[in-house]
């Protein structure tokens, strides 16, 4: 009979137990099937759980949460055609000085430039001073001016720029409109042999070149008025 007894008792027990974890089991599905329909009405838990799983695989973590990667600006393009440059350069070392002048349009009388054609001179020269080359800035004039707008020391007016400057050899170069973009023909010119020493090609994406030359001002047209005769 005590045998009897205690099997009912272990039975009940074991009974109970089990109606305990199905009721927590049950309890924890509503919960993830609450806290999933919240996700799914906030659209937050598209990222989480419709991530397509070949491209999670494919994906480091830093890659999922940071984004996509920065765009490039002028200047890793005019890293790269400096390295260009100095991989065929004769003549010229970390004792030779040199100048930059403003990249021009090929189809151009070589008498203005662009924002665009200035800015691949200033990141070159940029670029020359970091590989031990002395550049000389000939615009820089022997005084400084001080005005209302500002303070002043470079300038693009011959009368106030120094006549004798020791530049040995120039980087210089030309723009040409291409599909898609700029085609950059660059070169290392001697002053007085007018032998080009070193030469290079780059490419500039339009987008890049377009962030640059949107910030230029534009010339309004000229309107000829109307005179009734």
């Amino acid at each position: 009979m005590k045998n009897l007894i205690s099997a009912a008792c272990v039975a009940a027990l074991l009974t109970g137990c089990s109606t305990i974890d199905n009721s927590v089991s049950t309890q924890a599905n509503e919960t993830q099937v609450q806290t999933n329909n919240e996700l799914a009405a906030s659209g937050a838990g598209d990222a989480l759980f419709r991530f397509p799983k070949s491209t999670m695989n494919n994906k480091t973590d830093e890659e999922i949460f940071q984004g996509p990667a920065l765009t490039k600006n002028i200047n890793f393009y005019m890293r790269g055609l400096m390295q260009d440059l100095v991989s065929n350069l004769e003549y010229v070392n970390g004792r030779t000085p040199v100048a930059v002048t403003s990249f021009v349009n090929l189809d151009s009388d070589f008498e203005s430039s662009s924002l665009l054609g200035n800015q691949i001179a200033e990141s070159l020269m940029h670029e020359i001073h970091k590989v031990g080359i002395p550049v000389l800035d000939y615009k820089v004039t022997d005084y400084l001016r001080v005005t209302e707008q500002g303070d002043f020391i470079m300038s693009r007016n011959f009368n106030e720029l120094t006549n004798n400057i020791p530049i040995r050899y120039v980087f210089t170069g030309n723009l040409v409109k291409h599909q898609g973009g700029y085609l950059v023909n660059a070169r290392v010119v001697g002053i007085k042999s007018k032998a080009v020493v070193a030469s290079a090609q780059s490419f500039i994406p339009a987008s890049v070149a377009k962030a640059i030359l949107d910030t230029e001002p534009r010339v309004s047209e000229q309107q000829i008025p109307l005179i009734q005769g």
